[in-house]
């Protein structure tokens, strides 16, 4: 068996991949592939109505707010978002907390004015900063509420003066959020919702047709949700998979029951590390990520003989980004709890054999 600690693509409920499989081969009794029905026949219209039934289900979207499932990942959403919000001349306010936020800034900056209100990019973003005001003259104010490759979170949301922006890729579904208090909500789909391939979008319908821009239809979030997510072809597969796993997720109790389990996931892996001498966390204990555990050995010797014992226990996935080194465990919330008690005997195991 395998322990798939992987950032991403992550690990999806074994169920649900059995029923995509059987999908893939025979959809529904159609006697086609998934792969080759019409996006224009009710069976996949079904299932696109389904998956946004269950977005505004498990996440109690308000009305007001369209939901959309994109192409292009979270990546274009970088440039997409200031292309809709962010009128010639204006400003918009970032928060700089990983490459992530960073690449979202950056993209912004084709548009406007881009004010990195606060940044913590002199320790290695090994904490999310906090200390600083939201410009009110702002267009809007992004966020990055998980940072996959340094383990940090948000734990709580800002109040913010302006519409918030927020790149939930790696941690939607995995707790409870009040859609109300964000004006933009985007996430690729491969960590805890899909496939890599489709990306969520969910917009305030009254925060666009502000810019005073032109946008080209591929990009405008108004043209999007007048095609109700099919204005081209969308990622079919991706979105059916998405659809199998909210239902699993709602089989489960929910967000609230998920984020409990996520909880106590991170809970013992952390005590692992805090508790074992061979290994230390990385971001501080306050912004640590329920999502991404990252860690290091403190002896550098000690990484690879480690990553190779992992391998032999069928631990995949651990190794650390190149930014951060060392070990990076993804506890999606398709991740089992045994899965993770695997990976704390193993850590004692290496650090018996390591006094």
């Amino acid at each position: 068996m395998k322990h798939n600690f992987g950032a991403g693509p992550g690990i999806l409920p074994h169920e649900v991949l059995k029923q995509a499989a059987a999908a893939v081969v025979d959809f529904n009794g159609t006697g086609l592939s998934l792969l080759e029905i019409s996006h224009r026949s009710s069976e996949f219209e079904a299932v696109l109505d389904e998956a946004v039934k269950l977005v505004k289900e498990l996440l109690n979207v308000p009305e007001g707010y369209s939901v959309l499932f994109l192409q292009g990942g979270a990546s274009m959403q970088f440039a997409m978002a200031p292309y809709n919000l962010l009128p010639d001349g204006g400003k918009a306010a970032y928060l700089e907390s990983g490459v992530w936020a960073n690449k979202a800034l950056k993209e912004a900056k084709y548009f406007g004015e881009v004010q990195i209100v606060a940044t913590s990019k002199e320790s290695n973003f090994t904490y999310i900063a906090k200390d600083f005001e939201i410009p009110a003259d702002a267009a809007y104010f992004h966020i990055t509420s998980n940072n996959t490759i340094y383990g940090t979170q948000l734990h709580q949301f800002f109040p913010s003066p302006v519409p918030v922006v927020c790149d939930m890729s790696s941690d939607i579904f995995s707790r409870k959020i009040n859609v109300a208090d964000f004006g933009l909500i985007y996430a690729g789909a491969q960590k805890n919702m899909g496939p890599a391939g489709v990306t969520l979008v969910i917009i305030k319908d009254d925060i666009l047709g502000k810019t005073g821009r032109k946008i080209p239809s591929m990009f405008n979030y108004q043209t999007q949700i007048e095609g109700g997510s099919m204005y081209n072809t969308p990622p079919v597969f991706a979105i059916y998979v998405s659809m199998l796993t909210l239902n699993w997720l709602k089989a489960k109790g929910g967000v609230e029951a998920m984020e409990q389990e996520n909880i106590a996931k991170a809970k013992v892996l952390y005590e692992e590390i805090d508790r074992n001498p061979i290994f230390k966390a990385v971001a501080v204990p306050e912004d640590r990520s329920n999502m991404n555990v990252c860690f290091v050995a403190e002896n550098p010797e000690h990484e690879k003989p480690f990553l190779k014992l992992c391998d032999e226990k069928g631990i995949v996935g651990i190794k650390g980004h190149r930014s951060v080194g060392g070990f990076r465990a993804s506890i999606y919330n398709a991740m089992p709890i045994t899965s993770i008690y695997v990976l704390i005997d193993t850590m004692r195991e290496f650090a018996e054999k390591n006094k």
